[in-house]
């Protein structure tokens, strides 16, 4: 009886070790995960992606590599990161110019259906902004309201500072002037980013932006570049006196930019699901925040994985207003 108990035992292994060796090799990850960043490296997302990707990596014990395709507003990024197997191999961590606002207004250069073809797995952080102003040449305004008075009286002299034509900081500055008193202010495009945008306003060539605290805040606290509002929930610690843009009388002009991790539409959700559980844990982890928090960047993700879907919605919603609100051509 022994002996037939252990023939029994030795053939039932023989028939369920093919389907033990096939669990354990669609295990979510067992190999690296390639996520494309649609900026070059050094940049906020940029800097996301591998803070995120260092946790991550220990958390799941495989590779989080990060591959950087900039160009096209996102566009390249995110058809890559589409045509690729819906397998959580090939993600995409982009920003809302990438994926909220790209998507709407180059909807005819892209080959895709992008609320079709894209899902978010999170949102991680967003990134508070300020709306600031030079110092150079004595321009003189201190407030919001100062500022809108001063274009009010010189209508047409004066510029602002873009990342971008079609970026959200473009967007965030137009509507505003059209909350303002539809105020005539000529735009400044810089092709070299947050930095080429940086040196307009140090020297003078542009007058006003919108750019992120990590960017800017070392030229406030030199003086050389002046925050009239902040973009946030609230004021920030290190910068007490600066109001938020709801305390200045603008509640709903500026975007508190957001960075997000998705994935191609038809990605299984048990690996979506392993995918957010690894990711919130990584954002949980301390030394995580702190880096983060250096940054002045904000640790937000979604409640689940469906909850990310809707929010996604929600943004891409806001982003059909604002882009409806105001024109601005940027080419096909």
């Amino acid at each position: 009886m022994r002996r037939w108990s252990t023939f029994v035992l030795a053939a039932l292994l023989l028939m369920i070790a093919p389907q033990i060796q096939a669990q354990a090799q669609d295990k979510y990850p067992n190999r690296p995960i390639k996520v494309i960043v649609p900026y070059a490296p050094g940049g906020a997302t940029d800097i996301v992606a591998r803070i995120i990707g260092d946790e991550v990596q220990k958390i799941t014990g495989q590779g989080f590599v990060v591959i950087n395709k900039p160009g096209a507003n996102g566009l390249l990024a995110i058809e890559e990161m589409v045509k690729s197997p819906p397998d959580g191999y090939t993600l995409m961590l982009g920003n809302v110019s990438t994926n909220a606002i790209t998507p709407i207004i180059y909807a005819k250069k892209m080959n895709l259906n992008y609320t079709k073809s894209v899902v978010a797995v999170t949102r991680l952080v967003d990134v508070p902004a300020f709306l600031l102003v030079t110092a150079a040449n004595g321009f003189a305004p201190k407030t919001v309201k100062e500022f809108t008075d001063y274009v009010k009286a010189k209508p047409g002299t004066l510029r602002y500072g873009t990342v971008g034509i079609g970026s959200y900081p473009h967007y965030d500055m137009a509507y505003f002037l059209k909350r303002a008193g539809d105020l005539n202010v000529a735009s400044l495009p810089n092709k070299a980013g947050a930095a080429g945008v940086i040196q307009d306003m140090l020297r003078g060539d542009a007058q006003a932006t919108f750019l992120n605290v990590a960017s800017t805040g070392g030229q406030v606290q030199a003086g050389k570049l002046r925050a009239l509002a902040v973009v946030n929930r609230e004021r920030l610690k290190d910068y007490p006196d600066v109001p938020t843009m709801q305390e200045a009388g603008f509640a709903d002009v500026g975007t508190v930019a957001w960075q997000a991790l998705f994935a191609p539409a038809g990605t299984p959700t048990p690996v979506l699901e392993a995918l957010y559980h690894a990711v919130n844990l990584a954002l949980e982890e301390p030394a995580t925040v702190a880096k983060f928090k250096q940054q002045y960047f904000n640790v937000v993700p979604n409640k689940s994985l469906e909850q990310a879907q809707s929010w996604l919605a929600e943004e891409m919603a806001h982003w059909e207003k604002i882009t409806t609100a105001v024109n601005i051509e940027v080419g096909q």
